[in-house]
């Protein structure tokens, strides 16, 4: 019986533990939290900006008539210790592009298949009686890409000393005409991190 109370007391003590650790928001347009060994959001949103800002300064997405190019997202390798998501860098990558009015992205190609599988769909109810069939995507309207985005993020490690050690970061991106297969824009942003060896960058 006295086992079982303290058992009872022991997961008390610990909820009470986990509600009193405070939280806080992080303030994104000024974080002041320290810098870690691997990547977090600060770094796919510095790599994201510089290549958007390279891209557009380029005069890359220039279109002579004054329009917008059709982009697509090919391959984006994570050549890193860690797993994560690069849709992270390109997301960003494709919102700041799309606001630029210097592009627009087809989601109904892909690698993979489309991103969009709805595009190709609804283009099944064609065939169906219980649709206005003036109301359906006809043949013919969908517009191939002009340009594809592809890319590497690569990780080094180096050992600095018995006690430190340096992380670096590269963000490769090609801009290619797919056309002409000829690459209208290349980007690298680089981050480097040094700091203990026992900190991990995975």
């Amino acid at each position: 019986m006295k086992a079982k109370k303290l058992l009872a007391a022991v997961a008390v003590a610990l909820t009470m533990s986990g509600c009193s650790s405070s939280v806080q928001q992080i303030d994104t347009h000024n974080d002041q939290g320290k810098a870690v060994m691997g990547l977090d959001y600060r770094d796919f949103q510095t790599a994201a900006g510089e290549a958007v800002a390279s891209m557009l300064q380029s005069g890359a997405l220039n279109k002579r008539d004054g329009g917008r190019y059709v982009l697509v997202i090919s391959r984006i390798i994570n050549d890193t210790m860690q797993r994560i998501d690069t849709d992270q860098l390109i997301k960003k990558i494709r919102i700041d592009l799309l606001q630029s009015g210097r592009v627009v992205v087809t989601t109904a190609v892909g690698l993979d298949g489309p991103e969009d599988r709805m595009a190709m769909r609804t283009r099944e109810l064609r065939q169906s009686g219980e649709f206005n069939q003036s109301t359906v995507a006809g043949k013919g309207q969908m517009i191939a890409p002009e340009l594809s985005l592809s890319g590497k993020i690569i990780q080094r490690n180096i050992r600095v000393s018995s006690g430190t050690q340096q992380v670096e970061y590269y963000f490769q991106l090609t801009l290619t005409d797919i056309g002409t297969g000829l690459a209208f824009w290349e980007g690298e942003s680089f981050i480097g991190k040094r700091g203990s060896n026992k900190s991990v960058s995975w």
